[in-house]
């Protein structure tokens, strides 16, 4: 696991915008695991900055994976996850709506089948950006999920859905229900690439960087990974023990841009 201490959130979306362009410079029909919500925001808008710019690469070939969907919303509502992809990256780096997939909640019984089975058939994940919740929830996966589950129904917490009310009117109109990822299929990835930003995340970070292998912060599955960058503004790292050594570690490699 490599952590990353950054100095800001501007520095973040540089370096996972880095990472992400490297990729697909190398590897043009690169798998793109893609999260939504607030974290990412700044590395999309990189993103599509430098591709406006006509400086980064082509993503025709790309496919991309979201990590999760509400379940309950009504077809093309603007706040599901498929919209929010079009809307904040994927419409804008030319990359076709037949190739932007996210779990499919019109048959909750296959549902997750079918999308692992579509992953499996893209080839897999080459790279999964992926987000931290405030208790230390991955995806949505809440506390207690299986570190071994794949993609399933899940139930929000009241946290969770509180979280993600300022997405929608009032806390009241978030589902109540998602089909996510689950723990096991995200360690399925090739390259993981977490961000936190923020003092609220602080404990969260900490927990699943330094606390014991758990269910109660499923993200300390990620220690089992044998490729995750952890990008953290210093908000974020705050309540990291060993922040000097990950500094130092960082340090030694002066213009290091690959992850």
């Amino acid at each position: 696991m490599e952590i990353v201490p950054l100095a800001s959130a501007e520095e973040i979306a540089h370096l996972a915008a880095d990472t992400i362009e490297d990729l697909v410079r190398r590897h043009p029909a690169a798998v793109l695991g893609l999260a939504t919500g607030s974290t990412p925001l700044p590395t999309y808008r990189e993103l599509l900055r430098r591709h406006r710019a006509g400086r980064g690469p082509s993503y025709h070939a790309v496919r991309t994976f979201n990590l999760d969907e509400y379940v309950g919303l009504a077809p093309g509502h603007e706040q599901s996850y498929l919209a929010t992809i079009h809307r904040e990256l994927t419409d804008g780096l030319g990359i076709d709506r037949d190739r932007v997939h996210g779990p499919d909640p019109a048959d909750l019984v296959t549902a997750g089948q079918r999308y692992e089975r579509a992953i499996a058939e893209a080839g897999g994940i080459d790279l999964q950006l992926l987000g931290i919740g405030g208790n230390g929830h991955l995806a949505f996966n809440e506390q207690g999920s299986s570190l071994a589950s794949l993609t399933r129904v899940k139930t929000l917490t009241r946290r969770t859905r509180a979280d993600n009310a300022r997405f929608f009117g009032s806390i009241d109109e978030v589902p109540h229900h998602v089909l996510t990822q689950g723990v096991g299929t995200i360690l399925r990835a090739e390259h993981l690439v977490l961000i936190a930003t923020g003092a609220a995340k602080a404990d969260a970070v900490a927990a699943a960087i330094e606390g014991p292998l758990s269910a109660s912060c499923p993200a300390s599955a990620l220690q089992l990974h044998p490729h995750v960058s952890v990008l953290l503004d210093p908000g974020a790292a705050a309540r990291l023990a060993r922040l000097d050594y990950y500094r130092e570690v960082y340090a030694d490699k002066p213009g290091w841009q690959r992850l």
